[in-house]
């Protein structure tokens, strides 16, 4: 089992947009692991509302470099959205449990397919970070 440290240095793609947006997101998952329960529904607005930038924004910059693994990428952005947007808001305990596979599934992404972007990015020659 992974623990819930969020943000790891070992987590950073040597992108300063996308290491700090990652960061933000790792910090909020982990507050929303360990908030209270009427606090819940608040937090995990604000994280989908920040997965969605945090998702726009690489999305537009696949297209920018015409990403050839874009579908897939955004196919990943969209499963993980779409899990959050089904959670009864009144659901704490559902709630908790999603947020809690966000976390694992965050790091494998991050090592997967952002690092891959991250690659393209750095070999297109486009400043990620503008």
């Amino acid at each position: 089992m992974m623990d819930d440290t969020g943000w790891t240095p070992d987590m950073a793609l040597g992108i300063p947009l996308f290491d700090e947006a990652h960061e933000a997101l790792a910090e909020q998952i982990k507050l929303l692991t360990h908030c209270k329960d009427e606090d819940f529904a608040a937090g995990l607005a604000q994280l989908i509302d920040c997965l969605e930038d945090d998702f726009r924004h690489e999305e537009t910059l696949m297209e920018t470099i015409d990403y050839p693994a874009l579908r897939s990428h955004r196919e990943q952005h969209a499963r993980v959205l779409a899990t959050l947007h089904q959670l009864e808001m009144g659901d704490i305990k559902s709630g908790r449990a999603a947020v809690g596979l966000v976390l694992p599934w965050f790091h494998a992404h991050l090592a997967t397919a952002d690092t891959a972007l991250a690659i393209a990015l750095q070999m297109s020659g486009i400043e990620a970070d503008a």
